[in-house]
């Protein structure tokens, strides 16, 4: 139902405007805005990439080329992890991005993306549009000038690529591993030494043995990086990442500049576009989990239960330091875990119910 109804906003407004006199003969007579878009993601990133090509050009033939969007990958005009800073400064109007990549800013930032033992991509969207959440995003970005908004998730992810295996606790210790976020900060408590690369730095710090380990994405962007060439084991479930959210950011000046006609076909591609990016990932990521499967060269492994026992419990004593530290983080964990309670209950009779149901085996 949720999907009918983003297709049927996005329909009524391409057939809105299509017609050029149906334009408010303000808007008539105001020069296009031209607005750059940068991405934390490098060129032809899957799935991401063709996302972003598609808002562009959605906002261009919605607004009758009132407001067109070029495209700038990470790297081709600043590097990824730059994006926040050029969108509040002004240098470009808009964002594309993970929010845990400003966690040094801004820490509570990181919660928007994913809590490593949180909720999925429903519960935390839930949260996010419903449960209060967008309400604090808004208001600790505020004070940069940014407007954040949720545009799709990568699923639950893999839980990385290892090139020895883990069966026990002992085995992190040391462990030099591409992680970020609150799931890099559980990784340090549990003896390992978390390390931040950029996407580009990724598969040769990996083949050149720079890192033992690193989490990347899902199947389908793992395929594409190469890692199943060069590690042995892929690991499940993704305790660290289970529903990341991705955000598209806004200049608050660049946003007043808009009229509102424009404002809402920004908002409908967003949501437009979110629900296309989530909705592929899930779809191409089984493909090529299959695939990889199929072929036989790395060893799928589950991580050890009393593994994931411990690092729940170490992702525990993180969120309580981080709460102690910044009271930003504390604030908008409490709305997290209040609202994951809740809906925990739900879930518990529903998603996960059913779940159960189907590994009954039929008589």
């Amino acid at each position: 139902m949720y999907a009918f109804k983003i297709a049927l906003v996005f329909i009524l407004l391409l057939s809105g405007c299509s017609d050029q006199k149906q334009l408010s003969p303000v808007e008539n007579k105001t020069e296009a805005h031209l607005w750059k878009l940068v991405t934390a993601w490098p060129p032809n990133l899957p799935v991401n990439h063709e996302v972003t090509e598609e808002f562009a050009k959605d906002i261009e033939l919605m607004s009758n080329g009132k407001l067109k969007v070029k495209v700038f990958n990470a790297g081709e005009l600043i590097p990824g992890l730059q994006v926040f800073d050029a969108v509040s400064q002004g240098a470009v109007q808009m964002g594309f991005a993970a929010s845990y990549y400003w966690s040094g800013k801004i820490p509570a930032s990181q919660i928007f993306t994913v809590v490593p033992f949180g909720m999925t991509e429903k519960g935390s969207l839930a949260w996010i549009k419903f449960g209060g959440g967008l309400k604090l995003w808004r208001e600790l970005y505020e004070p940069f000038g940014v407007i954040p908004y949720p545009m799709g998730s990568t699923g639950v992810q893999m839980g990385g690529w290892f090139n020895k295996k883990i069966n026990s606790m002992e085995d992190i210790q040391g462990l030099k591993m591409r992680i970020p976020g609150l799931g890099g900060k559980v990784i340090a408590k549990a003896g390992g030494n978390p390390i931040l690369l950029s996407a580009a730095e990724v598969y040769t710090a990996l083949e050149r043995g720079t890192i033992d380990a690193t989490e990347w994405v899902g199947p389908l962007h793992d395929k594409r990086f190469g890692l199943d060439r060069i590690a042995k084991y892929y690991y499940y479930p993704g305790w660290h990442e289970p529903g990341p959210q991705m955000e598209m950011i806004i200049n608050q000046k660049a946003w007043d500049q808009l009229s509102e006609p424009l404002k809402k076909i920004v908002e409908a591609s967003i949501a437009k576009s979110g629900l296309t990016l989530s909705t592929k990932n899930e779809a191409e990521n089984a493909r090529a989990l299959q695939q990889i499967i199929d072929e036989g060269k790395v060893e799928l492994v589950r991580f050890p239960d009393n593994v994931l026992s411990n690092l729940k419990k170490m992702n525990l004593q993180v969120l309580e330091e981080e709460a102690a530290k910044d009271e930003g983080f504390r604030k908008v964990l409490k709305s997290y875990q209040d609202f994951q309670k809740l809906y925990s209950s739900y879930e518990a009779v529903t998603n996960k119910a059913y779940d159960e149901s189907r590994d009954i085996e039929s008589k």
